[in-house]
Formats: structure tokens, sequence, C-alpha cells
């Protein structure tokens, strides 16, 4: 009877979405980094604990205080419950039920409900079992007033601040993972120390003029020196006295040296984890970010130009020293290769990303991230780098959007520019960044003077501006050169005197702020005054 209301009740939670809704709100508030919920749960438990332990500080030079009792009564039952929803959290025990009961089925057997249930236990057991377990289990013992001579265990109360402070937790994290160097480091330290207290029991005893009257302080001396504090309290004073000391010094700073390494070295390991897991929360809260793959020159003005319009992206690139450069302007950054699916993946291209840009300055390089990215997200937007002409149709292949030739784009326009002061002019303020020189585009209206005008008669140097180019996608302009497919439209780089201008056409014009303002005046008015007749 009670094994079939087991598997009823069993059965009931697996498919209860109220149930797993409950238990994934609890794993939220005291498990999920990610959950904003957790975070201000993590604060008011750090609050919590240093009341407590600031009160029952107070109270032991004070008489009993019917206030601080009843708080301690609620911070009790606080951590009671907390204890329970973490034990309840660690496993799911139906499940363990569940599985045991099918497992019989099609093996044909009876189902045996005490190995379920030993399972179950061992379950728990393992949690209770675990340090930070342990450490909510004595911060809840001194509490009771009926076991007070435990109130050295109000101590743990402060070590339950592991749990809500990341900075700690990641150092108790680096000792748990090298448990087995730090306690090989430990057994080797121990027998020294052991070694050293026989020894300096037989050299400085008080019939041959020394001051260890007995094995403990021998230890208590042993100790003291091998942490290299010399309290001077007891000083060895027999020359084979004095080489023990000596020896045991020389063994304090060696192993304090190897304690040393071990743990810098998991804390490196452990502070690039933190990073990734800082950056993949980051990542979580943003969306339509750009993944910049590659931080050279290209990349890094990229990314600055980015950042200037406070436009979200990441950075990925495998160099260590382009990565501490992004980090110092705390832009978001992973140190690995680009070309592989977990990094691109961990990067949010999946999650958020709108476009990849690949500025690697290798062209292979830059063919395997289009690949790789088109391959994990079919839809998302690539922008591809590339150095020799002949890679461009390989990454058009690839998957790439947009294709983008930085050099031979700098030598057009050194071309086309050279002898003509007002376009450099123009140029260089906008690379230089100076407000009041402007990169703008103006939409030809029906009915404007430039309606039909040629771009000699426009003549828009008058205005000291420069035309770069013209986007339209107005069939009658595909007979020019230098016309380049944007989507469904088409950009004419610079175009000939003799271009026609028709309505809707868009002029990419640069010039000072003031000019194109003018300018854009001059053409609403004349629509104006066509209108008008």
């Amino acid at each position: 009877m009670l094994t079939r209301l087991l598997l009823v009740f069993a059965y009931m939670l697996k498919t209860s979405k109220r149930y797993r809704s409950i238990k994934r709100f609890f794993f939220d508030l005291l498990e999920n980094v990610d959950n904003p919920l957790k975070k201000i749960f993590d604060v008011f438990m750090i609050c919590i604990i240093f009341s407590s332990v600031g009160l029952k500080v107070y109270e032991s030079r004070t008489a009993p205080n019917l206030y601080i009792d009843w708080f301690e009564y609620e911070v009790m039952l606080l951590f009671i419950v907390e204890y329970i929803l973490r034990a309840w959290l660690y496993n799911d025990s139906h499940l363990i039920i569940l599985r045991e009961y099918e497992k019989a089925l099609y093996l044909n057997k009876p189902f045996e409900l005490r190995a379920a249930l030993k399972e179950i236990l061992l379950k728990k057991l393992a949690y209770m079992t675990s340090p930070y377990a342990l450490i909510d289990l004595l911060a809840i013992i001194p509490t009771y007033r009926e076991i007070r001579f435990l109130r050295i265990f109000l101590i743990f109360r402060l070590f339950k601040l592991f749990r809500y402070v990341n900075s700690i937790k990641i150092f108790t994290d680096v000792i748990v993972s090298k448990r087995f160097e730090l306690l090989t480091l430990a057994m080797i330290m121990g027998l020294i120390v052991i070694i050293a207290t026989l020894a300096i029991y037989l050299f400085e005893s008080p019939a041959l003029g020394g001051e260890i009257e007995d094995l403990f302080s021998g230890f208590y001396w042993a100790i003291v020196t091998v942490a290299t504090l010399g309290y001077g309290d007891l000083a060895p004073v027999t020359p084979a006295g004095r080489i023990v000391a000596m020896l045991l010094i020389l063994s304090g700073l060696v192993g304090l040296a190897f304690f040393t390494s071990i743990i810098v070295a998991e804390f490196e390991d452990k502070m690039q984890v933190f990073r990734e897991n800082k950056t993949a929360a980051e990542l979580k809260r943003y969306t339509d970010f750009v993944i910049i793959c590659g931080y050279g020159r290209v990349g890094q003005e990229i990314a600055r130009q980015l950042s200037r319009i406070k436009h979200k992206f990441i950075v990925i690139d495998r160099k260590e020293a382009n990565v501490e450069q992004a980090r110092k302007l705390g832009y978001l950054v992973i140190q690995d290769d680009a070309c592989t699916d977990s990094v691109l993946l961990s990067a949010g291209i999946n999650k958020g990303a709108s476009v990849v840009v690949c500025s690697t300055g290798q062209d292979v390089a830059n063919v395997y991230i289009t690949l790789t990215s088109r391959h994990l997200n079919p839809k998302i937007r690539i922008i591809s780098q590339v150095n020799r002409v002949e890679n461009e149709k390989k990454l058009y292949q690839a998957g790439a959007d947009h294709v983008i030739r930085p050099f031979e784009i700098a030598g057009l326009l050194a071309a086309e520019y050279v002898g003509q002061p007002v376009a450099f002019e123009a140029l260089l303020g906008l690379l230089r960044e100076q407000r009041h020189i402007h990169l703008e585009t103006i939409v030809i209206q029906p009915g404007t003077f430039a309606e039909h005008q040629s771009i000699k008669d426009l003549a828009v140097e008058q205005y000291k501006l420069k035309l770069i180019g013209i986007i339209s996608a107005n069939p009658v302009h595909l007979k020019h050169k230098n016309a380049y497919k944007v989507k469904n439209e088409h950009f004419y780089f610079n175009p000939a005197p003799h271009f026609i201008l028709q309505a809707k056409d868009i002029l990419v014009i640069i010039g000072r702020e003031y000019s194109i303002g003018y300018f854009r005046d001059q053409l609403e008015k004349s629509g104006l005054k066509k209108g008008a007749k």
C-alpha cells in the first residue's frame, strides 16, 4: 500500500507543472547566480549574518534581552528553512523512485522500495556531509540555549558568507579543487613538524641547558618556527637545537613557496573561468549586439565606433595582448579562437547577436569564421574583411553578406580626392571625429530642384560639400559603373558627372554641419515653391 502511494505521488510530482515552477523558483533564488533575485537574497543574508553575530557579541557582555532572543529565533528559523530547501534542491527523490520502478518493470522483477529509499538517503547524506552543508548546520547550533557551551560555533555563521560572496566562494573552490595537492603538502609539513618536535625535545631538554620541558612545548616551538613567526619566547641554545631550527625555517619557507604556487596557479585558471562566466552573464542582458572576431587595427576601430554610439558588442581574440588592451577599455572580451563552434556559441551567436564581423586580418581565418557562423546561425548578418581580391568570392561562397576591402577603399578615396582640399578636409575631420564634420544622407524628394538634375549641374561643391555616392533602387541607373549591390538597392560610388538624379535617390554627402543644413533647406524650399505653383 505504501509503495503504491509513493509511486502515485512520484508520478504526480513528475507531471506537475506547478511543482516544477516552485522548484525552479527556489533554485533560482538560492543557486542561480544569473538571477537578480539571488543577488538580493545574498545581500539580505549577509546583513542577517552580521546582525545576528553582532547582537550575540553584544549580548555576551550584557544581560539577556527578550528582543535579541526573538531575533535569534527568527534567524534560526530562516537558517533551518534555507537548509531544508537546499537539501530538497540537491536532487529529485521522486525521479529516483520512478527510475528504480521502471527498471524493475523492464527487467520483469519485483520493485524494491527499500533500494530506492536507500539511494535517496545516500544522496541526502552526500549533501549533508558537504562542506557548505556542514557550515549551514553548525551555524544553526548556537541558537539553542540548552547547549550554550557550543556558542563557539557562532563563528560558523561568518563562514556562511562563503555562500553569498562570490570572491570568497572562488577561494573556497580553489581550496577544494586542489585538496589532493594541499593534503599531500600538509602531510609532508606535518611529518617535518613531528620530527622537529622530537628533535628539539631531545636536544633542548633542561638537563642540557634548554627550555623545552615537555613535548607540547616542543610542538608549540616547531609550529611557530615552521611558520617563520619566531615569537622568541622559546629559543634553542644548543648547537644541535639551532641546526634543527635552521632546517625547520628553511622547510617552512619551501612549504610556503609550494603552497603559494599551488594556490596562484589554480587562481589563474579560476579567474579565467570567472571572467568567462561574467561575460556570459553580461551577454544574457544584451539583444542586437555585434560579435567582433579579431581585435587588430580594423577590429579596434570597429569597437571604438560601436562604443562611441553605445552599441553593445563583444570581442573575440586569441592574442593575450589584444585581449588585455580590450579589457582595459572596458569591453566584453573572450580570449579564444573564434573559428570554433563552442566559442561562438558562448559569445551568444544564437542568443541575441545580430551581426558577426570577421576582422582577424587573415583571409583564411575569416573564411572559417564565416562558415562556422553561417552554420550556427543561418539568419545572422556576416560582414567580413578581405585583404586579397581573389579571396572575396570565397567569402561570399562561405556565407558572408558583405565583404569589405579596407585597403582598396583607402586607395580609392585617396585617388579620387587627391588635389581636392575641400573633400580631404571633410574626410579628415570625420575620421578625427570633429563635431562640425558630418556624413549625412539626403533623400531627393519629388519636385525639388535636384530631381532630373545631373551631378555636374547639381554642383554640391558650391555648398562646400563632397558627394561620396548615391543609393538608389531605380533600375535606370544600372548602366553606370561603380555600382555595389546593397540588399534591394545599389550604391553608386563617386558617380560620373552625367549621372541623372531621380526621385527617391539618396545622396551620401560629407561636409560641415551648417553646409549640409543649408543644402537641405534649399532642397526643401525648392520643393515647396514648385508645390505652390
